[in-house]
């Protein structure tokens, strides 16, 4: 199914995607409507850039019907004002032949517009988990009618820190509803949402290939534990002039300001960190400096790697193997681009040896493996995640408001 023609739609969407010169879905779209459209929950695995919103709106307004009723129908979840805002035209301009009422709420704006806006009604709510949640609270908003919820970029939405609100408005959600979920890279956090809160899903997954790029040259090192890591990382990148543009993924932001404040005291203003827990002035500057080559290793994660707009990276060094296959795709992708000759460099200790064999089985192939250099030390100091008389019985999520459903008449 390649022409919007083969979806079983209503004319006033056709007339509404002609109006927008649309003839052909994206992979995404195609994959994702029969899907939703059935009612059956779905993840999908889709990169921004790849028509994931229609994708999801084109089966939800097909089976949305006319009503009068005041409280909405369908929930949206983005994590940023700028967000609600782009959906919202998005689903006005789908909706051009049809009456549906949309309201987008977001934080920053005068929350009592926001509550007046609400009490004429309304059949979609798109919103950022901060503002819907105070909304719920001050009961301008009830949830008892939702039969569908769209949460849309939940990776950056979990990074950001809103895993408190979606724990309790999950809570606030009729039981009996659709659940939608659409996520550029699988994290821990992520998979950990989707088991909590998801029964019997499907996920679709669009934005990956399995194919390595030919340009890229792949190689790995077996290393004991994190500070033998740290050696091995500043050993092969002493070559100032071959490592000129080296990106180093870590697992989470914990991570990433272990290691850029150890690099930081060895390579000074040569590196630089960026992640969601740093001011947007800090993490422009991190990227100005990277690309203007004031600084030539930039430490980040996954989430806040997808957004960058940086060019000729040499070197992609996977410091932590990625849990999640995909998410080395997304990584190495980074580099190699124009044609250009890329480099991939790959950690594993003997706890991440199964994350590699399962990139490797994704990409059908083996990645080449490098003897550990006689000159890097190996450190017999571990981190606290290393220490393996430490268990930790708690998750770190916060414990849902049993209150709420007392404190809120649904």
């Amino acid at each position: 199914m390649d022409s919007f023609s083969d979806f079983k739609i209503s004319r006033q969407l056709q007339y509404a995607l002609s109006d927008l010169k649309l003839e052909k879905s994206t992979p995404i779209q195609a994959e994702a409507f029969p899907v939703i459209l059935s009612g059956k929950d779905m993840v999908g695995i889709a990169q921004t850039g790849t028509g994931k919103t229609f994708a999801y709106l084109l089966p939800i307004l097909q089976g949305l019907k006319f009503s009068k009723q005041k409280n909405p129908r369908v929930l949206i979840l983005v994590p940023t004002r700028e967000l609600v805002i782009q959906v919202v035209e998005e689903i006005e301009k789908l909706a051009e032949y049809i009456n549906v009422r949309i309201k987008g709420v977001y934080g920053g704006v005068n929350i009592n517009t926001q509550r007046q806006t609400l009490a004429e009604g309304t059949d979609i709510v798109v919103a950022t988990p901060g503002r819907l949640y105070d909304l719920v609270l001050d009961q301008a908003l009830k949830l008892k009618s939702v039969k569908k919820l769209v949460i849309d970029e939940v990776d950056v939405m979990l990074d950001l820190g809103f895993r408190y609100q979606l724990n309790n408005i999950f809570e606030l959600l009729p039981e009996r509803r659709q659940n939608i979920m659409f996520s550029a890279t699988m994290t821990e956090d992520v998979d950990s949402l989707i088991k909590d809160n998801f029964k019997g899903h499907k996920t679709v997954s669009i934005a990956v290939s399995g194919t390595p790029l030919d340009n890229i040259d792949q190689s790995c090192y077996a290393v004991p534990n994190f500070y033998t890591k740290v050696n091995l990382l500043i050993h092969i990148t002493k070559d100032k002039e071959l490592y000129n543009k080296v990106l180093v993924f870590v697992k989470n932001k914990r991570m990433a300001d272990r290691l850029y404040e150890i690099l930081n005291e060895k390579l000074g203003d040569q590196v630089s960190v960026i992640h969601s827990n740093k001011t947007q002035n800090y993490r422009i500057r991190s990227i100005e400096n990277f690309n203007a080559g004031k600084t030539r290793v930039l430490v980040t994660t996954d989430v806040m790697a997808r957004g960058l707009h940086i060019e000729q990276i040499s070197h992609v060094i996977n410091f932590d193997t990625p849990v999640f296959p995909e998410n080395y795709m997304h990584r190495i992708g980074r580099t190699g681009r124009a044609e250009q000759e890329g480099t991939s460099i790959l950690f594993y200790t003997e706890k991440e040896q199964p994350f590699k064999e399962a990139i490797e089985t994704l990409m059908k192939m083996k990645i080449k493996t490098l003897d550990l250099p006689a000159e890097v030390e190996i450190s017999e100091k571990l981190i606290p995640e290393e220490q393996p008389q430490i268990i930790e019985h708690d998750s770190g999520r916060k414990e849902r408001d049993p209150s709420l459903k007392r404190r809120i008449k649904k």
